[in-house]
């Protein structure tokens, strides 16, 4: 009877590692492919679109704004003025599109503060630049003002 228990013994260690150990399949070393993209093409989300063009708009205004207006907007007492939640950024907005196009060299108030330091014409950016870096300020810097529109750069630069 042992020896028929010890059979049995075996045969069952044998059938539980064959199950547990040779069953499974060995995972592939490279990643299954991607599904396939779909065909219907769909717009993006407000929000995804907004932070492309914030992005875009930054870029814009680190290149070309930051140097006199400061990376975080605060501008410099006296020379440049602030961009942070004032009617010059988030007033009317062709006000805003013609000075980024003509440039500024007249006295202005600010927040209390004279400013006279001339602001140079950027009416080298394109209409989309434009749209962009003024869409980012006037989202940023505290402002939660709507978006500027390539469109709106585009008639103010034609009425120039």
């Amino acid at each position: 009877m042992k020896k028929n228990q010890t059979l049995g013994l075996i045969i069952t260690l044998l059938a539980f590692f064959m199950f547990s150990c040779g069953g499974k399949e060995k995972k592939s070393e490279t990643p299954p492919p991607p599904p396939p993209a779909e065909t219907k093409t769909e717009a993006p989300a407000p929000e995804a679109e907004k932070e492309v063009v914030s992005k875009a708009g930054k870029v814009v205004y680190l290149t070309y704004c930051a140097v006199c207006h400061q990376e975080d907007g605060n501008g410099i007492a006296g020379m440049n003025p602030p961009l942070t939640e004032t009617e010059w950024v988030n007033g009317d907005k062709t006000r805003l599109i013609n000075i980024v196009l003509n440039g500024l060299s007249e006295e202005i108030e600010v927040k209390g503060e004279a400013y006279n330091n001339v602001m140079a014409p950027h009416d080298f950016l394109t209409d989309k630049q434009i749209a962009d870096v003024l869409t980012y300020v006037r989202g940023s810097f505290g402002n939660e003002s709507d978006a500027v529109t390539e469109a709106e750069v585009a008639e103010a630069r034609a009425a120039k």
